[in-house]
């Protein structure tokens, strides 16, 4: 009797270590945008501004933690030739409740993100967490790495926007409230910083950043 309650004690923090170990490897050691180079399409787009940012990092969560979690469940009645399509079914309904929740109670935001809201059923970090992780693991652990690659997306959104939002107009603002304005950026913006190409070199110079840092491993 005591032999079974040491076991399912170690087993329970042995589960408890996984959990945090598959959490903390999303946010760094594989993070979606800077490690894993996945899902930069809407990286690109949205990073013009703080709030965009925000709000597809909180789409992005929801959608990825509800998925793992259910296909997780079902992943033992899944039929391998079907399992793309079950993903996409089940990544699609809740990136619908998704944009009906934004479009009823936060419609600028909606507006704001477009196309890319919708477009979170195709992309590849969520659909990518559902066949190599969700699918082949417990629901505990998979809301570990939803939680952690989720993190990890909103932690390189909100870097780079505030880089091309603060660079672009000289001042930061939050849904409407201004945070801080920089006198003589402000006056005179690189607006650059906002347009496309923008995008691109804030994550160019990232990138190398992290590279000379050594957060990016040589492979």
């Amino acid at each position: 009797m005591e032999n079974k309650n040491n076991n399912k004690k170690a087993g329970s923090k042995s589960l408890g270590a996984q959990f945090w170990k598959e959490f903390a490897k999303g946010i760094i050691i594989s993070n979606p945008v800077f490690i894993l180079a996945l899902g930069l399409c809407p990286t690109l787009a949205v990073t013009s501004s703080l709030d965009n940012a925000l709000g597809m990092s909180a789409g992005v969560i929801f959608v990825l933690l509800c998925s793992n979690i259910i296909i997780s469940i079902i992943r033992k009645a899944t039929p391998a030739s079907a399992r793309i399509p079950v993903f996409i079914v089940v990544i699609a309904t809740f990136v619908t409740i998704l944009s009906l929740v934004f479009q009823a109670y936060i419609p600028p935001l909606y507006e704001s993100l477009g196309i890319y809201l919708a477009l979170i059923v195709v992309n590849c970090i969520i659909l990518g967490r559902a066949e190599v992780f969700a699918s082949k693991n417990s629901v505990l652990l998979s809301i570990g790495d939803a939680l952690g690659i989720g993190i990890g997306f909103t932690l390189a959104l909100v870097i780079i926007s505030l880089l091309r939002e603060i660079l672009g107009t000289g001042s930061l603002s939050v849904f409407g409230l201004e945070l801080f304005k920089i006198p003589v950026l402000s006056a005179s913006p690189m607006t650059f910083f906002i347009l496309p190409p923008g995008a691109f070199l804030v994550i160019g110079l990232l990138l190398a950043l992290f590279k000379w840092l050594g957060v990016i491993k040589n492979e």
